[in-house]
């Protein structure tokens, strides 16, 4: 049997978001539980993180400056996680923090959150809308 483009057309699209969605989250719980902290905006992300499984270590970027948080989570933590919001306040609080931990000799991951923002664009802005995302698409993928 030949496999043409019908035979790949026999799964949505969404489907495959779906698993890459899995992945991400089960890297980013991999990550935690050798681990790793991660930094997210405030309470209702750490929230979220914890509805998705989350063990490990959680920092909330929004209750002090970022350099104070950055040389602490830099003392504190061999690997670091920026999960900030995918909102232009997001965007800007990662660059921030990110070049504060860099100057302190740390090399903090962005590469969840790039990767995440990707696959939710148009869906979710916020990282606390993300367990409610992967819970609505596992509902609606059967999985």
């Amino acid at each position: 049997m030949a496999w043409g483009r019908d035979a790949l057309e026999v799964r949505p699209k969404r489907t495959y978001d779906l698993e890459a969605l899995e992945e991400l989250i089960a890297s980013l719980i991999d990550a935690s539980c050798r681990g790793a902290a991660v930094i997210v905006e405030g309470r209702r992300d750490l929230l979220a993180l914890r509805a998705l499984g989350l063990p490990g270590p959680v920092i909330m970027a929004s209750r002090r400056p970022a350099l104070e948080l950055a040389e602490e989570a830099a003392r504190s933590y061999s690997q670091i996680i920026l999960l900030t919001d995918w909102d232009e306040k997001g965007d800007e609080m990662c660059k921030t923090i990110e070049l504060h931990l860099r100057s302190v000799g740390s090399r903090p991951d962005g590469e969840i959150r790039s990767r995440l923002g990707k696959l939710i664009k148009k869906e979710i802005k916020d990282v606390e809308s993300l367990s409610g995302y992967a819970e609505r698409m596992r509902e609606q993928y059967g999985i």
